[in-house]
């Protein structure tokens, strides 16, 4: 009894006392951030060395400057838009570093079978002699020196020979088109880049006895299996996810129908979304402004959907158009990064624009200087896009000279932006997040430091200054420091605060529409907020598993990647609260926003299936020690970023511009046919496709290690094409039925948004203002 009082008075100081938030976000950020620091420092501090590889007499093999030189090769010409290196990048192509060591460690046992049969005692005595070799670590700090054998000289060789005739179009891994690059020397030092990763992962870590990857890629060729660390540390996330859902299980059981959507219902009050009163409603200029974002947001959409069929077609060869080859303009390196820069840039208009919308329900009339910000933020959004596009193009095509990381395209996956057009999306990110803080500071005496205008302003506050991560590293950075920096751009947003700004403007759709109260939906965000940054901020270290950091990733990223499940859990329970609402607001009848919920359920499906159960599957250590790099991976991205964000911002879209256009022009079956043509598109992609694909390139990866997994071999092979092949029906209906439909509609009523006007402000269960302070929060 004792206990449950006990437990009951901590809930209630916690969860329900708002003034007492500050504490358990307090100690989330700083264990977060303080964890994050330690590994940032670690890598730094534990990265692989960058050095001379020396013979045994001294002469020079390969120098600490062509590596340099080589990661800049690889960068400038995106070739991480085409394959990977330590699992990170595209799977068009070859993973660069399990390619290298395969090579290398063939060509060391031929040197030393010297034509022995395979089966004999001598070539298994030249493989054990090879691995030996290659886990010997002789790399000497006084000198930066690494002394190579004779088999691991041999080895170098043989892997300037493989990548010069890669890129002229011939072997079996021969890139498309061929002359890619021609650079003799460029090519030398790409393939000592690439030695330097094989070697990477192979040579054991000073003081340890795995390598600087935990021996990953798993190849027993090369004698790399997962270490000791790989395996208890994934029996520990195990047993730490259980015991997290047990907890939070229980605390959903005991108080959820107190602190969640359902939360604040009952208040007997219309629900504002009427028919009636949206087609009632007049919109403001800023609001008109807002849909200028959304306009843009579907042209990029589009865009996107022609650049990821470009990338398709070159994975089944389907280059040569009215007899010119594209591949020669346009090649694969080129279409996925616009693929995935095009991606983020519309969902991020999406989200700007909604964010403009809501700040009138905030305060109605825009304060000065507020609507000539909008629109500069607008036209920088334009300039960044037609940037991004001719850079992407540029650099790799040779056309920016030095030029290419300013101007063009960086080389990073999701990171394709040249510095310039970085600076312009921070620049965009700064006026979004001033905007809104004008609006807060205007009503900063109104409730207390957790409305939901005060969320949003902390939510896009925080994404801007993580921004500043993508300035740190430059082209010279060594590989595993910069690619810190990387990932600490990419799930820093998709993670952590990106998921804290869609549970903000998710509770504030649920709240205008009047189906919570601001004190619930509120609550909501700060439970959402622990649960994301709890996770989501030390998760990311399952991106570190094999990209040579610290063992203690392992540890972090294990543990709490697996617990980002259970947020994803909770809002799959939440979503049966969710869709009672929006049968309560049917039962009411004449409810407005019922195509905008459509696509929030379908918000809810993908952050269980795409983000929850396949995102779940690969982050054990050593699921992911075996599955890194092949389709699993893509079939998570895919499902979880088109499934989850993708909904999201197509419903922030329906929602705000439900207010904007008048129902006469409202075309709801069209709406509703693209929410089934584009969630049952990507659900066709991913069975018919994605997933099997993975499933049978683990399959390979098990018995024949990820060299072999991500060999053209594999990708030529008749399984890989036939399903990709598949693919294309799940795409035309994503496509035909859904996406170009739902861009028309958009497009097409931006001559015919409603008059703005002034007068009027939404009406909503709790006040005029959909900011306005209930009374009593607590």
């Amino acid at each position: 009894m004792n206990d449950r009082l006990t437990m009951e008075r901590i809930w209630t100081r916690l969860v329900m006392r708002r003034r007492s938030w500050w504490l358990p976000l307090l100690i989330v950020m700083s264990v977060g951030v303080g964890s994050m620091l330690y590994v940032g420092s670690r890598t730094y501090q534990d990265a692989p060395p960058i050095p001379d590889f020396v013979t045994a007499s001294g002469e020079r093999v390969l120098a600490h400057d062509e590596i340099v030189r080589g990661q800049i090769v690889f960068q400038k010409y995106a070739l991480m838009d085409y394959g990977s290196f330590f699992g990170d990048g595209a799977a068009r192509g070859t993973d660069f570093t399990a390619e290298a060591l395969r090579e290398g460690v063939l060509a060391a046992i031929r040197h030393y079978a010297a034509g022995a049969p395979a089966q004999s005692a001598e070539h298994d005595a030249a493989v054990a002699r090879v691995q030996r070799e290659y886990r010997q670590n002789r790399w000497d700090a006084a000198s930066n020196q690494v002394v190579l054998s004779e088999g691991q000289v041999q080895a170098h060789r043989a892997l300037v020979h493989h990548y010069q005739e890669m890129f002229a179009g011939r072997g079996p891994q021969a890139f498309h088109p061929a002359g890619y690059i021609s650079d003799a020397t460029e090519l030398r030092d790409l393939a000592g880049f690439f030695f330097w990763g094989a070697w990477v992962c192979a040579a054991e870590r000073p003081g340890a006895d795995y390598s600087y990857t935990h021996n990953w890629p798993y190849d027993e060729l090369a004698g790399n299996r997962p270490s000791p660390p790989v395996l208890y540390w994934s029996v520990a996330a195990a047993l730490g996810l259980i015991l997290a859902l047990g907890v939070v299980l229980y605390l959903y059981g005991r108080y959820g129908q107190a602190s969640g959507w359902n939360a604040g219902n009952g208040t007997g009050k219309a629900l504002p979304a009427t028919s009636g009163a949206v087609d009632a409603y007049e919109p403001t200029p800023l609001q008109r402004i807002s849909y200028r974002f959304f306009a843009a947001a579907m042209v990029l959409f589009v865009l996107q959907i022609v650049a990821g069929i470009l990338t398709v077609h070159d994975f089944l060869g389907l280059t040569r158009v009215l007899g010119v080859e594209t591949a020669e303009f346009l090649p694969i390196t080129i279409t996925r990064g616009w693929h995935l820069q095009l991606a983020l840039l519309w969902i991020t208009a999406c989200w700007i624009g909604a964010s403009l919308f809501l700040l009138s329900t905030i305060h109605r009339a825009a304060l000065p200087g507020q609507l000539a910000m909008a629109r500069l933020m607008f036209w920088l959004v334009i300039l960044l896009v037609a940037g991004m596009l001719a850079g992407v193009w540029l650099g790799p095509m040779k056309r920016l000279g030095e030029s290419w990381n300013l101007l063009g395209n960086q080389g990073w996956e999701f990171v394709e932006l040249g510095k310039l057009w970085q600076v312009v999306l921070l620049a965009v990110f700064a006026l979004w997040a001033t905007l809104i803080g004008q609006t807060v500071l205007r009503v900063r005496h109104e409730g207390d430091a957790w409305m939901l205008p005060k969320w949003l302003f902390y939510a896009v506050l925080a994404i801007s200054l993580l921004f500043l991560s993508a300035f740190v590293a430059k082209p010279t950075t060594n590989f595993v420091i910069a690619d810190f920096w990387r990932w600490a751009v990419i799930h820093m947003w998709a993670e952590a605060f990106f998921e804290v700004f869609t549970t903000v403007l998710l509770a504030y759709v649920m709240y205008l529409t009047g189906f919570v109260s601001h004190a619930a939906a509120s609550r909501v965000v700060y439970l959402a907020t622990l649960l994301f940054l709890g996770s989501g901020l030390l998760g990311i270290s399952h991106n570190f598993y094999w990209n040579a950091k610290p063992v203690a990733t392992l540890a972090v990223g294990g543990i709490f990647s697996t617990l980002q499940v259970v947020p994803l859990v909770l809002l799959t329970l939440e979503a049966w609260a969710f869709r009672s609402t929006q049968r309560r607001a049917q039962t009411a009848g004449g409810f407005a926003q019922a195509d905008a919920f459509l696509f929030l359920l379908g918000v809810n499906f993908w952050n269980f299936l795409g983000a929850g159960v396949f995102g779940f599957i690969i982050n054990l250590p050593i699921v992911n020690y075996y599955e890194h790099g092949t389709y699993l991976t893509v079939n998570h991205g895919h499902s979880a970023l088109m499934g989850v964000y993708g909904n999201l911002a197509l419903a922030a879209i329906l929602f705000c511009s439900r207010y904007l256009i008048a129902a006469e022009q409202w075309p709801t079956r069209l709406i509703r046919r693209a929410f089934w043509s584009i969630n049952g598109g990507l659900a066709l992609m991913v069975v018919l496709d994605l997933f099997p694909v993975g499933v049978d390139q683990l399959r390979v990866v098990l018995e024949h290690g990820l060299a072999a997994a991500r060999a053209q071999a594999y990708v030529q092979g008749e399984l890989f094409q036939t399903l990709t092949w598949a693919r294309i029906a799940g795409g035309a209906l994503f496509v035909l039925g859904g996406v170009l439909p739902l861009a028309w509609f958009v497009l097409s009523r931006t001559t015919r948004l409603k008059a703005a006007v002034l007068k009027a402000a939404v009406e909503v269960p709790d006040g005029p203002r959909a900011a306005a302070p209930v009374a009593s929060l607590d």
